[in-house]
């Protein structure tokens, strides 16, 4: 039977919440999802969803809303050869990342953390292609897990400034993503 999994966040920062669900299909997984919070531009709400492989990697995601009174939409790829391509135009530079990560929810972390498959005490870096907005720019965001226990993940994203201890669901989804995002029981 197909594994389906929904949770909702509350953002911390800012106001705002975000619903995602993540379910299996025959090709592999799908992320889907909408975020309504406060930006510094205005109200946005943004829906997205991010298509992976059996494996968990990244075969593609789109990103459709309002930030304000812009509208985004935005598509990304991930070719068979590594080669990232946003709105079809190819990207150089990504070709070490196997993960897409949108940094305006804690959804896709999910994905990062299944795909590496850490073992308590084990450590990795997951550099990952990062769509941002209102940018709408693709761009290597290095990162780092370790593994503390179960539930539990130290976060290092050192070009952004951030690190935290995230703790995590039964599904595999940050259950307190420290200072950005907390699920709502």
């Amino acid at each position: 039977m197909p594994m389906t999994n929904s949770v909702l966040w509350r953002r911390l920062d800012t106001p705002g919440h975000d619903w995602c669900r993540l379910s299996q299909s025959d090709e592999g997984w799908r992320l889907e999802g909408s975020a309504v919070f406060r930006h510094d531009l205005g109200p946005a709400r943004i829906d997205y969803f991010v298509s992976c492989d059996r494996s968990w990697k990244c075969r593609s995601g789109r990103v459709d809303g309002y930030i304000g009174d812009q509208s985004w939409h935005v598509r990304v790829d991930r070719t068979e050869a590594g080669s990232w391509r946003l709105d079809g135009a190819y990207v150089r530079g990504l070709e070490v990342c196997l993960d897409l990560d949108l940094g305006f929810t804690p959804a896709t972390n999910v994905l990062q953390l299944r795909r590496a498959g850490l073992d308590v005490g084990e450590a990795a870096d997951v550099p990952v292609a990062w769509l941002d907005l209102p940018e709408a720019s693709l761009v290597l965001l290095p990162q780092r897990y370790e593994r503390r226990d179960a539930s539990s993940y130290w976060y290092e994203a050192p070009t952004v400034g951030y690190s935290g201890l995230l703790e995590l669901d039964a599904s595999g989804f940050a259950r307190s993503y420290p200072q950005l995002w907390l699920m709502e029981p």
